[in-house]
Parts: C-alpha cells; sequence; structure tokens
C-alpha cells in the first residue's frame, strides 16, 4: 500500500516537478502539465499514459489499474493507491512526466502568451 504522502515523496523527487491543485485535489505538474492528480475517493492517482500502456496495465493488473467513463477518450489511468508498489508507481510517475515533457504546448496556451 502507498498513502499520498509517499507518493508526494516520489513525485517531487522527479525533475521539476511542482505541487499543484487540480479539480480542487492535491496534484503534480511540470512546466504547468499535469502529471497525476488525486482522486476525489482519496485512494486513487490519475496518471497520465498513453493509451496502449493503458490498455496492457487494465489487462496485467485490474485490480490496481482502471478506468472510469470519464476518462476512456483521454490518455489517463486510475491507479488504486491501497494497491499498486512503490516502484510500479515511481515508473508510472516517470512516464507521466517523459510524456508531459515531450508533449506540444496546448494552443490554448499559446494563445494566452501573446
Amino acid at each position: 500500500m502507498v498513502t499520498f504522502e509517499q507518493t508526494r515523496k516520489i513525485a517531487l523527487a522527479l525533475q521539476n516537478v511542482e505541487e499543484s491543485t487540480s479539480y480542487g485535489t492535491p496534484a503534480f505538474k511540470t512546466g504547468g502539465k499535469l502529471l497525476a492528480r488525486l482522486k476525489e475517493d482519496g485512494d486513487s492517482l490519475v496518471v497520465g499514459t498513453t493509451f496502449e500502456e493503458r490498455d496492457e496495465m487494465l489487462v496485467a493488473d485490474p485490480e490496481t489499474y482502471y478506468i472510469t467513463d470519464h476518462y476512456l477518450k483521454y490518455p489517463w489511468v486510475l491507479v488504486r493507491l491501497s494497491r499498486v508498489s512503490p516502484d510500479a508507481l515511481r515508473d508510472l510517475l516517470s512516464r507521466a512526466l517523459r510524456l508531459a515533457s515531450t508533449a506540444p504546448r496546448s494552443s490554448k496556451r499559446r494563445r494566452s502568451a501573446r
């Protein structure tokens, strides 16, 4: 079992990750881009991923990784903190950081920067 405090330590140990909020819950971002946030249930973390990786996680360990209808069309996976190992969570957050770091900036952000 991983607590949110352990999650915070893992996330903030990654380069250029800062604590923030998203939808009123604690979150972790890099350069303003969301990597992960605590879901309202307090036991799940919403983590950025790819659709392919998400599909693999859902098949490999459906007790730990899951999805709700809200996230079906978005590259996010829900992770039960009560079931994930610290090493697996570190890997997930590291991948989310790489994805966020290589993702192009949104056009909304570019417009507001002018």
